[in-house]
């Protein structure tokens, strides 16, 4: 009887034979065994390197996951220091096709240094270690190199914004009072007794009309935005920024995206609206 020889395995043979009906042994090469390992090593690569380039391809032009990192949008946004910050997905195709519009939450690169406060780069200083955290950025696994925000549009190029709390109208656009239903006011008398911001209220000590001090006319530039937090009397937001040289104002090309959806915490998911305040 014959025997597998050394450096081979045994493997049946689909063939019978025609005059015992048995199934012979076909012996499988080592080299056999090898080009078979390498086709599934070349199968897993070609796989891995498919989903990374559409990985790239999605997070690069059709939308990026961020994590909202403070409270300025509550409580359209939740994000807050001890607890479970909203995880959302923002639309780059937007403003490709068109351009910002009031209402719309927007993820910006801080345009100028006075918008980037105590913010530090995420990046090792180590260059090997920095090298691979900006590879996996460009495929969504870590986070940018930049300072973005989110806020929501209030002005577009041309308008021009404005507050005063001594006419009791709040926010102006063109001389006209916004609509501001995601404006939790609630949450802002909280916050006015928690900070005993004096400055900010009324002689009744609820907040102020302008929630803030009072600013403006300022024309937004063409090609800019005003931003403001939904939470405004915790939000750094434009009027914070009005003396540098863009007056506060985003340029448009520093925008990111369009705000779509939360995605986690599972309680919260859902679309986030764009309400247009100046309707």
């Amino acid at each position: 009887m014959d025997t597998p020889s050394e450096g081979a395995t045994p493997e049946p043979d689909d063939t019978t034979s025609p005059e015992t009906g048995a199934r012979p042994w076909r012996l499988k090469s080592t080299d056999e065994q090898e080009q078979k390992k390498s086709s599934m090593l070349r199968e897993i690569v070609i796989i891995v390197g498919c989903v990374l380039l559409v990985t790239w391809v999605l997070q690069t032009f059709i939308g990026r996951q961020y994590v909202i990192p403070s409270e300025s949008m509550e409580s359209t946004l939740h994000g807050c220091q001890g607890c479970t910050n909203d995880r959302i997905v923002i639309d780059k195709l937007a403003y490709r096709f068109g351009d910002p519009e009031p209402g719309d939450v927007v993820v910006f690169k801080a345009p100028t240094e006075s918008w980037d406060g105590s913010w530090q780069s995420p990046r090792s200083s180590n260059p090997a270690i920095k090298a691979v955290q900006d590879g996996l950025s460009w495929f969504g696994f870590a986070p940018p190199d930049e300072n973005n925000l989110v806020k929501r549009v209030i002005a577009t190029g041309g308008q021009t914004v404005a507050c005063k709390n001594a006419d009791g109208k709040g926010v102006t656009v063109d001389g006209k009072p916004l609509h501001e239903p995601y404006i939790d006011k609630q949450l802002q008398i909280d916050s006015v007794a928690g900070m005993g911001a004096s400055d900010f209220t009324n002689e009744d000590s609820t907040p102020n009309s302008c929630y803030g001090a009072d600013f403006g006319p300022i024309k937004v530039p063409a090609g800019n935005v005003w931003v403001m937090g939904d939470n405004r009397l915790n939000s750094a937001d434009s009027r914070y920024h009005i003396s540098d040289e863009l007056q506060g104002t985003v340029p448009v090309s520093n925008i990111r995206g369009k705000v779509r959806f939360i995605i986690y915490p599972f309680s919260r998911i859902g679309g986030v609206d764009a309400v247009n305040p100046q309707k």
